[in-house]
Formats: C-alpha cells, sequence, structure tokens
C-alpha cells in the first residue's frame, strides 16, 4: 500500500539501495479460465510500518442520515512533493453495509486509523490497494488542505457496499466524482469477483483523475505498482474501461498528450511517474512464475507465488489470498485465506465469512501500533495484551529465518505448506458441514461451527510457529550468536530491510 521513504533493502548479505518513492505492496490476478476449478484466483499484501491484525465487520443497518469520516489530518505527507496536509469532512453513509473480513492497521502519516487496504465481503468481492505513484507534476499542484476520501476510505466503502468488482470501480469513480480524493502521491485498487477482476488508479493533483482497466478470465496481472498502459480514446464507451469525464483532456491541456500525434493514450506514460517504468523486473518475474503454471493452476500454487520472497518480506503487514467460485453455495462460505505477517514465513489461515469473531492473539497489540512506547497499557487492554500476538510471532520467526535463508528457509516453507495443505484438504468437509446446518435453519449453530474451526487452526498456527521459532533460535544462538545492538534508533525509515531472498 503506501510507499515509505527511500530505503536499503538487505539482499541476504549484500545491500540494495531502493529510490524515494519505495516499491512496497503487490497484487495478483490470475482469471477463471487458468485455474484449475474455474476460481479468480486475488492474492497479495500491505505494506506498511505499523501493527496489523484481523478484524471482521459484520453486516449493519445504519440510521436514516448517517455520515462516515473520510480523509486526511494535518499530519498527512505526500511522497515526491511537498507535504499536503488534509482536512477530515463528512460524507454520507448508506442504509445497509455488507459483512467484510479484513487486515486493519493502526497508522500511516496522517491517515486516521482503523486503515484497510480492503478484504472479503459477503458478495463475494475481493479488494486489494497498491502503491501507483503518479508524477511529480500532479503531486506538485495537489491542493492543500486536500479534502474527500482517501485510499483507506474507498477500500472501505468498497467493502461496505459492492457486490461485484464492476460495482467497486463504479463506486470508487463516483466517491472521487463526488467529493474529491486525498491522497500521498497516487494509489491503486485491483478488484475482484468470480467473474473478471479490475485495476484502478486514482491520482494525485486535486483533478478528480481516475481510470480503470478490467481484467479477463484469461489475464494474469501482477501490480507493482498498479499500472495500466494503453487505453482507447473512447474508452468510456468500452466495456473494458472506465474513468473521469477528464481524463484525456486535462493531460491534452497540461501538454503532456497530442491526440493529433497518432500515439495511443498510454495512462503510465502520461500520468505515472515518469522516472519509473510501467512494470519493474519484478513483476516480469512474477508474472512469468504464474504463467508458466496456467493454465491449470491451483490456489495451492498461488498461494506458492504470493508467498515469493522476491515480494514477502519484512515490510509485509500481512499475506492474502483468495479463491472466488460462482459455485460458492452458500455467501458465508466465501473465504479469506490470511498470514498474520509476510507468509513468506507465516501461515496462510482460511477465515470464513461465517465467522463472528477473531482470537485475541490475532487481535490488536501495542506491538508497532503508534504512541504505545510513552504510554502504559490500560485496564481493559490488558487481557488481550497479555495473550500472544500472532504479528509478533511470526515475525521473529521471520528474523530468525532470514538471518541464514539458504538454511532456515526451506523446512520453514515445507512446514507452512504441510500446514496449509491439511487445512485446504479440510476444506470440503468443512464446508459441507456447514452447509448441512445452513440448510436446515441452523445458522447461528454454523457460524459457530465456521468460528471453532477457524479459531482452532489459529491456535494450531500459533503453536507450530513457537515450535518453528524455538528450533531456529536455538540453532542461532550455538551456530551464530545475536550480536549487541545499542543504535538508536533501533528501527528507521532508511534501513536494510530484512528480506530472505
Amino acid at each position: 500500500m503506501p510507499a515509505s521513504r527511500a530505503y536499503c533493502v538487505a539482499i541476504t548479505v549484500a545491500l540494495m539501495c531502493v529510490p524515494a518513492i519505495s516499491e512496497a505492496s503487490y497484487g495478483l490476478y490470475v482469471g477463471r479460465n487458468l485455474t484449475s476449478d474455474g476460481s479468480v484466483f486475488i492474492g497479495g499484501t500491505g505494506d506498511e510500518v505499523s501493527s496489523h491484525y484481523l478484524r471482521i465487520v459484520p453486516h449493519q443497518t445504519h440510521p436514516e442520515g448517517a455520515r462516515i469520516t473520510v480523509g486526511l489530518t494535518e499530519e498527512a505527507e505526500m511522497y515526491g512533493g511537498p507535504n499536503k496536509p488534509g482536512k477530515l469532512t463528512e460524507i454520507p453513509q448508506v442504509r445497509e453495509t455488507y459483512k467484510y473480513i479484513s487486515m486493519t492497521y493502526t497508522n500511516w502519516a496522517g491517515f486516521p486509523p482503523p486503515l484497510t487496504n480492503g478484504g472479503l465481503n459477503e458478495q463475494g468481492v475481493a479488494a486489494r490497494d497498491i502503491w501507483s505513484p503518479s508524477r511529480t507534476e500532479l503531486i506538485e499542484m495537489t491542493e492543500a488542505p486536500q479534502t474527500g476520501p482517501q485510499y483507506s476510505d474507498l477500500s472501505r466503502i468498497v467493502m461496505q457496499r459492492a457486490s461485484s468488482a464492476r460495482e467497486a470501480v463504479e463506486i470508487v469513480g463516483e466517491m472521487i466524482d463526488k467529493y474529491g480524493y486525498s491522497t500521498y502521491g497516487g494509489n491503486s485498487h485491483m478488484f475482484a469477483d468470480a467473474e473478471e477482476g479490475w485495476v484502478l488508479i486514482d491520482f494525485a493533483g486535486s483533478q478528480g483523475l481516475w481510470v480503470a482497466e478490467r481484467l479477463g478470465p484469461n489475464e494474469v496481472r501482477m501490480s507493482y505498482p498498479g499500472y495500466i498502459g494503453d487505453i482507447p480514446k473512447d474508452y468510456q464507451d468500452d466495456p473494458d474501461y472506465m474513468g473521469s469525464d477528464n481524463l484525456i483532456s486535462f493531460a491534452v491541456e497540461q501538454g503532456w498528450y497530442d491526440p493529433d500525434s497518432g500515439e495511443p493514450f498510454n495512462v503510465h506514460k502520461v500520468y505515472g511517474a515518469q522516472d519509473a517504468p510501467m512494470r519493474r523486473p519484478t513483476v516480469n518475474e512474477i508474472e512469468h512464475k504464474l504463467e508458466t503454471l496456467t493454465p491449470g493452476i491451483s490456489f495451492r500454487q498461488f498461494m506458492n507465488v504470493v508467498r515469493d520472497p522476491a515480494m514477502s518480506k519484512d515490510s509485509n503487514g500481512y499475506g492474502q489470498a483468495v479463491r472466488l467460485n460462482a459455485d460458492t453455495p452458500h455467501k458465508e462460505l466465501r473465504t479469506l485465506w490470511v498470514a498474520p505477517t509476510g507468509s513468506v514465513t507465516a501461515p496462510f489461515i482460511p477465515w470464513r465469512i461465517g465467522v463472528t469473531s477473531v482470537p485475541p492473539e490475532f487481535r490488536k497489540h501495542r506491538y508497532l501500533t503508534k504512541g504505545s512506547a510513552s504510554t502504559f497499557v490500560t485496564a481493559e487492554a490488558a487481557l488481550q495484551e497479555a495473550s500472544q500476538f500472532a504479528g509478533r510471532l511470526f515475525k521473529r520467526l521471520m528474523y530468525y529465518t532470514c538471518h541464514k535463508p539458504d538454511k532456515f528457509l526451506p523446512e520453514v516453507t515445507e512446514a507452512l505448506v504441510a500446514f496449509e495443505d491439511t487445512m485446504l484438504k479440510d476444506g470440503e468437509a468443512v464446508e459441507q458441514t456447514a452447509l448441512t446446518l445452513y440448510q436446515n435453519g441452523q445458522d447461528e449453530l454454523a457460524r459457530k461451527y465456521l468460528t471453532g474451526y477457524s479459531h482452532d487452526r489459529a491456535y494450531d498456527a500459533l503453536e507450530l510457529g513457537e515450535d518453528l521459532v524455538g528450533s531456529i533460535e536455538a540453532r542461532t544462538r550455538l551456530l551464530y550468536d545475536i550480536p549487541v545492538v545499542e543504535a538508536e534508533p533501533m528501527g528507521k525509515l532508511d534501513y536494510e530491510m530484512v528480506t530472505c531472498r
């Protein structure tokens, strides 16, 4: 999601410096004609320096006249140009909102928590949120204070209101057209349902610029960042594209595009960061891996690619994978697979829409939560804080494993895959049991069953994590020792990123 400041990445022991708008967050899409069971696959991660935790938001009915707060605060930062503080405003809420499951996080500069990059809702719409830097001129012309919804607001609104991927695009476009858009420098979304996917880019500049491209059943796409290339000049009349009315006319006014040149309108070339390619080398690498597995890629293989160490590293707040199938027999059986931190060393756990609660170990904790270093735990939060925090446990496993990835990563990967395979194998029986309960009018009992299953697997995951950490920690101490680090601060934005690659 939001890109962090410049940093240096540790590739095992070598360091690689990354430019000011860092390469953070990714989304993967595989169309239904290319998968083993005719499902659409979507997955990826959100990259933020923050505490991440699982949240289940119920289906709700809101009073007439209800409103929601959107936008940025005065602390908002802009990357690639001068800061553009924001102003919080209110917009109308709809009367009814859908249930959804998402990973939530606690801090991004000037973006009020709780924040989300999307997730999965009860209608079978899944969303990822991915960085997509706008050209410098757009960043510089962004008005201050910024007003209107920002990326997390839009992701949350889509989860609450969209019943298809196409409708998700329409909702975001309508929000920007009507209320404007607040940003840290440009952003994108990847939406999917059981039929198709969409990539939508919203640009900095306070001009209401946005564009979306459909991803069809025979397509593979990696957003890293979110990108769109050539689009037809009559894009608003083409069912595979959508965009703001001024998308091309504004570029012509600025001298960024000549409609008489004979050249196609290339979205990245016109509006994207001018000092970066549309497709990074990692995009080509990962898309190639996906394409070699298609047609017929399984969900197991897709999860393997989501956890690839080329993308999954310390910046990941979580890993996420979804299989969307039109034949799902009950909406509450739709499933979001979530790793509690970077999936390179953390297991995916299935959370079905019917699940009603989250174990305390997977809820919000103080680790990496803004302000926690200068405050004491409240009595209300003490017991939740006393519990093991899944995110921290699997971060520890990442740090030990990635210290010597050649030695430790193969055994960690083998254990995680074996653990996930047991849940994939369980899937049919679990869903058939729950479906029988639903069909017999035992909805609450079905939800209790699904909740118990996910809780049990979550605790199994913690036990597995503790065993792996204990084993690798013991060998690390014996073989390599743990050096003393007293530098202040121990963490910073210009840093050597931990990665297992």
